[in-house]
């Protein structure tokens, strides 16, 4: 008779994220009078604002708080478990649905798209780490779903359901975010490569090859990239365009 295998119980969260859940005191202060985790997140996230993500370290972070680097580990035990801090500290919690939009799905994850965009912009090295460290763990990114399972509520959608149209909308917000944030790690470079964009198009297209692409060309769709003609292109918003359509599908799933 085969001995039973004991079933191995899950992995418990880094001691830091039980932290940001309450679910475990806060380490007592150190040497370094004042030292705390929500400090240390602070000034990590001042570092990756000011110079990228790139520039943040754990040393570096105790240079700016004036710390020891040991003197961290009693806090975070990991850079990946900052980062993960970092990124959640800086998305903040959800922006509350507005009253209008109560009863209405549409109209309440068209406020939550716009709200995590809006939050997003303002620490674009966030948005590549998103999905970085698996699903969603900490309070706030956790707190982002939950509002939009919330603004779900009235249809007729079920619980797996929701959490896909959740996936759907932040995805739409992350793919459009994540060309801004090409662009503002290298402003100079990538806006060389861009200016000049819709005229390689027309001279790769203009043999015939790729017609499709040459029709659209052809007809101005890129040339709100270039520099010398973006002034006079028509002014169409890209991010309310796609999340429309998003939109649009989950409509049509609902059969509304």
């Amino acid at each position: 008779m085969q001995s039973e295998i004991p079933e191995r119980s899950p992995e418990p969260f880094p001691a830091s994220l039980e932290v940001a859940w309450g679910l475990r005191e806060r380490p007592h202060k150190g040497p370094k009078r004042g030292l705390t985790l929500d400090g240390i997140v602070t000034a990590a996230i001042a570092v990756a604002d000011a110079e990228g993500i790139e520039a943040v370290s754990m040393s570096r972070v105790a240079k700016e708080i004036g710390a020891s680097t040991m003197a961290l580990y009693r806090y975070v035990s990991t850079k990946d478990e900052l980062v993960m801090l970092m990124v959640d500290a800086a998305i903040g919690p959800p922006v509350p649905l507005p009253e209008t939009s109560e009863g209405d799905w549409r109209a309440g994850l068209e406020h939550w798209a716009t709200a995590m965009r809006d939050s997003l912009l303002t620490h674009l090295w966030t948005v590549p780490l998103l999905a970085a460290h698996g699903p969603p763990v900490t309070p706030n990114q956790l707190a982002w779903l939950d509002q939009c399972m919330a603004a779900l509520a009235h249809t007729r959608l079920g619980h797996g359901e929701k959490v896909a149209v959740a996936l759907l909308i932040s995805g739409q917000v992350r793919g459009e975010l994540s060309i801004r944030s090409l662009l503002h790690q290298d402003p100079e470079g990538s806006a060389g490569r861009m200016a000049g964009y819709g005229k390689f198009l027309r001279r790769v297209t203009e043999s015939g090859r790729l017609p499709a692409l040459a029709q659209a060309v052809a007809d101005g769709a890129f040339d709100d990239l270039d520099a010398d003609t973006a002034p006079t292109a028509d002014d169409f918003d890209d991010f309310a365009f796609g999340l429309a359509r998003a939109l649009d599908g989950v409509a049509a799933y609902l059969g509304e």
